[in-house]
């Protein structure tokens, strides 16, 4: 592969070729690989679930009073989206002040992932020569209705939208056992493409699904959960896991599961005694972009911005009703809802998900030791997995590659050699005291923060050579023997899947294993405390999700112990 005229230099060479036609060489290959053409249904096995800070709703008018409110900041951060008025993120580390790719926040908003046999197709703003949408879609009791967030040219106000969400709420009351439509996009990807052609065989239901398609976000008015509703200022802890499959997925199909459209990117939901949050579609972004949107958006909520915006007049006669979206729905696609509620009740079933509230310490411990936070996350992950399995696994982190143009994210490997030798101490595997596990302990970090810094620097390796891959495909050569090779295969089965959500607030993002026996690992280190959210499926006999928090918890009290002894 690598000698000089071999198969490495001849795909070396295309890409190359690539680059020069391409602002971004590996966005495409990767997008398909990580996203597109994955086939896997999209609740749970790609699309996260996140929890906001709990709210408390009295009665039904402090509920609509909080979605108005949750609709205006939405459109007050649009508006700068729009206009490409946000501040630019910058690098914080090694070159700190280098500007960041903005892109991923202006697909936030209108972007749609439509479904294929084979592939997927992302449609974003701009892709489009329709007009920019002025309407929301809020789904209530498995009913879509259409909600015009701007008319002759103005946004609604805080008022109006209430009136507006109050007549939905009353419109779908009279229709409670309204068909889940929003099952159908819970199926894996081609069962969906299926049900998607047979569905847009009628010209009301073509209608119907572009309204949902070019709409700004969706806005979920759930139903009633059967678990306690949250505690206002109590902090989120293991109680709180309900909500965390809440927003994954919907609590199941006699739950809010139909209330859906999984192939939104941005779908809000609030439940009905102050649950909310959001579950999103990952191919447009990464959390990153999520998570700035979420804390703009709460902040606005809880500030007095949203009265001193432009209102309407205060008479509301004139505004139109919300436009209930209408379906003509065949036996042959009742039997596709069927075929999706079956698979879907599988995989809530499965969904293994356990929070961690670590309170022992937070991020700032490790700085107090000119560590690496996130380093020390990882090696601990790698070590409560050693513990459980008696070896280290593939281990996929998300490392921003936002420094270049179109850049997402490229794999930051934590089963280094350095790890597997402090495992293996801390085991008593090999000989060491309490002087060399510090050191080994150290060494581990410290190759983990190198490997962290060489992968957001446009050094790692796993898009390289996915986009390698790829080329040869396109050129039609056998598949070289690299990624044939059951190292390369291995190398790639991701049993952890892991990934830092930083945000300041009291929350946490979750989502599903990548592989059947492997573990979803979320984290958002605070300066006091860690708050873990780790996710399994219960059909695998080798991975539990509570056995993992457990070793977890106790291995982070290990490493500080060691690093205090």
């Amino acid at each position: 592969f690598l000698k000089p005229g071999g198969e490495g230099e001849v795909l070396q060479k295309k890409i190359l070729e690539i680059r020069e036609s391409k602002t971004n060489w590996t966005y495409d290959y990767w997008l398909d690989d990580m996203y597109l053409k994955v086939r896997y249904a999209l609740p749970i096995n790609s699309n996260p679930g996140m929890v906001f800070p709990k709210q408390h709703f009295k009665d039904e008018g402090q509920r609509l009073r909080f979605a108005a409110k949750l609709i205006s900041g939405i459109l007050d951060y649009k508006v700068v989206i729009d206009a490409r008025a946000l501040p630019v993120d910058r690098a914080r580390h090694n070159k700190p002040g280098q500007p960041l790719c903005m892109e991923q926040y202006y697909r936030l908003f209108s972007s749609y992932r439509v479904p294929g046999l084979f592939k997927d197709e992302l449609v974003s703003p701009g892709s489009s020569l329709m007009p920019e949408p002025e309407h929301i879609i809020v789904i209530c009791k498995n009913q879509f209705f259409v909600l015009d967030v701007i008319i002759n040219f103005k946004r609604l106000s805080d008022q109006d939208l209430i009136s507006q969400l109050k007549r939905i709420l009353d419109a779908a009351k009279e229709h409670p056992d309204s068909v889940p439509l929003g099952l159908l996009t819970t199926a894996d990807r081609p069962t969906w493409a299926g049900s998607r052609a047979r569905l847009i065989e009628d010209s009301t239901n073509r209608d119907s699904l572009d309204m949902i398609e070019r709409c700004i976000f969706v806005l979920c008015l759930d139903d009633q959960m059967d678990y306690p509703p949250p505690e206002v200022g109590k902090p989120i802890d293991s109680d709180d896991e309900p909500l965390g499959h809440h927003m994954l997925h919907g609590g199941g199909v006699d739950k809010n599961t139909g209330n859906r459209w999984f192939d939104k990117t941005m779908q809000f939901i609030i439940g009905t005694d102050g649950q909310s949050g959001l579950n999103y579609e990952h191919s447009p972004s990464e959390g990153v972009a999520v998570v700035q949107l979420v804390e703009h958006l709460l902040k606005y909520i809880d500030s007095e911005t949203h009265k001193r915006k432009l209102t309407r007049a205060q008479s509301i006669c004139e505004l139109p009703n919300p436009r209930k979206l209408n379906w003509k729905i065949s036996p042959i696609l009742m039997q596709d809802i069927e075929i999706a509620k079956v698979q879907i009740t599988h995989a809530v079933n499965d969904a293994d998900v356990k929070l961690l509230r670590f309170t022992q310490f937070g991020k700032n411990f490790p700085k107090s030791q000119n560590m690496s936070p996130d380093a020390f996350v990882q090696l601990a992950l790698q070590l409560t997995y050693y513990r459980i399995y008696g070896r280290l696994t593939s281990t996929y982190e998300s490392g921003s590659t936002r420094r270049f143009q179109e850049g997402r994210v490229d794999n930051i490997r934590a089963a280094s050699p350095e790890a597997l030798e402090f495992v293996r101490a801390i085991k008593g595997e090999r000989e060491a005291n309490i002087e060399e596990k510090k050191f080994l302990m150290r060494e581990a970090i410290r190759a983990q923060t190198e490997t962290c810094l060489q992968t957001i620097t446009g050094q790692g390796f796993d898009c390289h050579l996915l986009c390698l891959r790829e080329v040869s495909k396109e050129m039609d050569m056998p598949l070289p023997d690299l990624f044939a090779d059951e190292a390369y295969e291995i190398s790639n089965r991701f049993c952890l899947s892991t990934s830092q959500v930083l945000t300041k607030l009291d929350t946490f993002m979750c989502y599903g294993p990548v592989v059947p026996d492997g573990y979803g690992a979320s984290y958002n280190p605070h300066e006091d405390y860690i708050l873990f959210a780790i996710a399994s499926f219960k059909s695998c006999p080798s991975t539990d999700s509570h056995v993992f928090r457990a070793k977890l918890y106790q291995t982070l009290i290990d490493m500080h112990e060691l690093c205090t002894g």
